[in-house]
This record gives structure tokens, C-alpha cells and sequence, in this order.
């Protein structure tokens, strides 16, 4: 079982943090974008109940050179995948896992994170062809739980917790065997500038090298 999506593992390895970008907006994506990729991230999800998701996926695509991907969060609809993919998205970020729209990621060529909270939901969404999984919400899984999960799903299946990380939860969250994180609130909020989400970007992309130190 393992990640299947060359991009995605790629991506991941690059810097495994994904930032979501709950109510962003379009006059705002490109700007926002380069900070974050100027700060190291190479992977930016755009939720699909953002302002004109796809027009800031389209702009975001523009912006950032090719190793970033950037995607949609937030899909709950198999029919969203291929207006996702004509926008210039390539990985769709879900909340739950339904197999309906993991398989519509898939036949429309995007690596596909469902998110899931036990075990049971996490081999459900390998099997219909999740390329990594999204531990979600992780303020209630916690370190404890990844740390079991590690036990029957071993790398290279890729863990991402998500929801209420910050810089300081990179480092125990890593020791017990994540992959990745996405990062919310505590790195973009609406109304939050180009150079504050920056700085908020280096923050956590310097917690991530800390605690995945490349090899020498």
C-alpha cells in the first residue's frame, strides 16, 4: 500500500507540510503562494468553500514553478475532481473517505489524500486508491494514536495529521511517524497578508527541518 503519486512522495519528501488555505482569495493567491513557496512549502491546498476556489488554484498554478502542487480541499463531490484538474489542481484533500470520490480523483489523474480517523476508514481508503492519508482532526487522535496506527500501517503509506498543528507539534508528531502536516489556522487565516503568512511559513518550515534533518 504504498504512496503512489511520484509528485506527492516527492513533494513530500521536499518539505511535508501542506498548506490550507481556508478563505483565500483569487486577487490574493498569487502573492500568497510565492511566500509560501519562497519559505520552502511545496504543497498548497485551496478549499473548495474558499471565494472562487478554482480561480485561486488556476492563479496559484501560474505563479509557482512546477515542483509545487497545488490543489483543492475540502471535496466532497466525485464531479468536483475534474473541474479541479482543468483549473490546474493535482491532489484533491478531502474530509472524510468516500470512495466515490476517491476513485473520481484517480480516474482524473490527482493524487488523492481522504481524510480518515481510525484505522478501519484508513485501509478502506487504500483499497479504493488513496495516495496518502490524512489523520483528521488530529487535536483529538493525537500523538498516541499515530503512533499505534505506525504499528500496521508502515511506511511508505504516507500519515498527515492535520488540524490544530503548529510549530511546536511538528517535533513529537514526527518521532512517532508522520509523514506531512497541513497546517490551518495557525499559518493562514482571511485578511492575513502575503508577508505575516510568509513569516508564519518560515516558522514551521524551520520546525519541520529540525525535526527531518536532511542527510548530511
Amino acid at each position: 500500500m504504498p504512496t503512489s503519486s511520484p509528485a506527492l512522495q516527492a513533494a513530500l519528501a521536499e518539505c511535508g507540510l501542506i498548506a490550507i488555505l481556508r478563505g483565500l482569495r483569487p486577487d490574493e493567491a498569487a502573492d500568497t503562494g510565492r511566500a509560501l513557496y519562497g519559505a520552502g512549502f511545496r504543497l498548497i491546498e485551496v478549499p473548495l468553500n474558499s471565494p472562487d476556489p478554482l480561480d485561486s488554484i488556476r492563479l496559484l498554478r501560474e505563479a509557482l514553478p512546477p515542483d509545487c502542487l497545488v490543489g483543492a480541499g475540502t471535496v466532497i463531490e466525485p464531479a468536483a475532481c475534474a473541474d479541479i484538474r482543468a483549473a490546474g489542481g493535482r491532489i484533491v484533500v478531502m474530509p472524510h473517505s468516500d470512495p466515490a470520490v476517491i476513485r473520481a480523483a484517480k480516474a482524473a489523474g490527482l493524487a488523492c489524500t481522504p481524510g480518515v480517523a481510525t484505522p478501519t476508514e484508513a485501509f478502506a481508503a487504500l483499497a479504493a486508491g488513496a495516495d496518502a492519508l490524512k489523520m483528521f482532526p488530529a487535536e483529538q487522535l493525537g500523538v498516541a494514536a499515530l503512533k499505534a496506527w505506525r504499528a500496521v500501517l508502515r511506511p511508505p503509506v504516507g500519515l498527515i495529521p492535520v488540524g490544530g498543528i503548529t510549530p511546536a507539534d511538528i517535533a513529537p508528531y514526527a518521532a512517532a511517524g508522520a509523514s506531512g502536516f497541513g497546517l490551518g489556522s495557525a499559518l493562514y487565516q482571511p485578511g492575513r497578508d502575503a508577508a505575516d503568512v510568509g513569516e508564519r511559513a518560515r516558522a514551521f518550515v524551520a520546525a519541520w527541518r529540525a525535526a527531518y534533518p536532511r542527510p548530511a
